[in-house]
């Protein structure tokens, strides 16, 4: 037996007015979703515990079968981990953002998903101009970075927001405060000169681009979670394929291998056959793989509901189509969200989300579609998100 996890990053939602009361999901053609939910037991489950933050980390975590109520120390600490960034005792790191920040308000959280190259000339640029021997920038993939702090474990007491909740908003109402907080706002206050004229970022403004303006230094943490190795928990060697820091972060940390497949990104340029086709491959000498794409969160952050839609239409079709299509071995399919990222609030919620058991031992329940609604018509819900990678890998058994 072998097994697939396909983690489709902020698919779920809440209807939308606008389009006759119908959630992205819904919006969606996805037949080969609709017929694996027909075939499958479809339900929801809650991947965020409860008075937990709804991001990415916790919800991820969740799915791969780890508790974030043990094991969860911050999100900035995992994708150090990824990128290779020792935290030491008496450092902690930061998420650090390039955002585009214009009249005072949040412009744009991505700095319009500036490209890598852009991104690194700008954080080299910082670390010229504010690094020290207590501050270091670490480049990272488009906007997304880590600042990392030596001798300051009192920031992690700061009340930070995550620019992605404040798309529009005055700036000054969200940032940094409270103890610990005046180093951060320094921090992003001095990034602004540094980052005024900029070669980059007069390039991006001659071209009609979201320049970066300043960074955004949030989510801090002040400690690598340990793991147990996944393999040891679930007696399965497992591969893992994504486009962000934070899903490779986890599968370090669990010692799951990360799989290098060219043409894999964080946006709709993501080459979703590559993707898809590579981490089939890796089944030839792994038990299971893991199928992270982050196209649908990134429109719904921006609040695009086509974007969204089609990322969604992209995921099904180039997909699930393959995976219906693998014919190796008998294969057990979980395909899920990790969380819900509303169109109308662009951010991350704790609502629970449909998940769908396919392939073998696994009861269809009369649903028609792969969307909420009909999980929650199904009347199978689980509370407990870590708990959905026993039931993938035990259920046939």
């Amino acid at each position: 037996m072998k097994y697939c996890v396909v983690i489709i990053d902020g698919a779920s939602g809440w209807p939308l007015h606008e389009r006759g009361g119908k959630t992205c999901l819904e919006l969606a053609r996805t037949p080969n979703l609709d017929q694996m939910a027909r075939e499958g037991t479809l339900g929801l489950v809650q991947t965020v515990p409860e008075g937990m933050e709804p991001s990415s980390a916790c919800a991820c975590m969740s799915i791969l079968g780890y508790d974030p109520r043990t094991y969860y120390k911050g999100r900035s600490a995992i994708e150090a981990a990824s990128m290779g960034i020792p935290i030491n005792k008496g450092e902690v790191a930061f998420r650090c953002n390039l955002v585009s920040v214009r009249d005072g308000s949040m412009w744009d959280y991505s700095s319009g998903h500036i490209g890598d190259s852009e991104a690194h000339a700008l954080i080299g640029a910082l670390n010229k101009g504010l690094g020290s021997g207590e501050i270091h920038f670490y480049p990272g993939v488009s906007y997304r970075h880590i600042c990392k702090i030596e001798g300051h474990t009192d920031t992690l007491q700061a009340t930070c927001t995550p620019p992605h909740d404040i798309p529009n908003k005055p700036i000054a109402e969200y940032l940094p405060h409270g103890p610990g907080s005046d180093l951060l706002r320094d921090i992003m206050a001095r990034s602004v000169e540094v980052l005024r004229n900029h070669p980059v970022n007069k390039a991006r403004e001659a071209r009609g681009e979201p320049p970066a303006t300043m960074v955004w230094l949030f989510w801090g943490s002040g400690e690598i979670p340990r793991l147990p190795s996944f393999k040891n928990v679930y007696g399965l060697s497992a591969a893992l394929t994504s486009g962000v820091d934070l899903l490779r972060g986890l599968a370090k940390m669990a010692e799951i291998d990360n799989l290098d497949i060219p043409g894999v990104t964080d946006g709709m340029d993501n080459d979703f056959t590559a993707q898809v086709n590579g981490a089939l491959k890796a089944l030839d000498k792994h038990d299971l793989v893991v199928i992270h794409i982050e196209a649908p969160d990134e429109a719904a952050h921006g609040g695009h509901i086509d974007d969204k839609v089609k990322a969604i239409e992209r995921v099904d079709k180039e997909v699930m189509g393959r995976i219906l299509a693998y014919k190796e071995d008998s294969l057990n399919v979980l395909v899920m969200p990790d969380h819900a990222t509303p169109i109308e609030v662009r951010t991350h919620v704790a609502d629970p989300v449909p998940f769908l058991l396919w392939g073998s031992g696994f009861k269809a329940v009369s649903a028609r579609a792969f969307s909420e609604k009909e999980a929650k018509s199904a009347g199978i819900f689980i509370k407990d998100g870590y708990t959905i990678m026993s039931k993938l890998t035990q259920g046939s058994r």
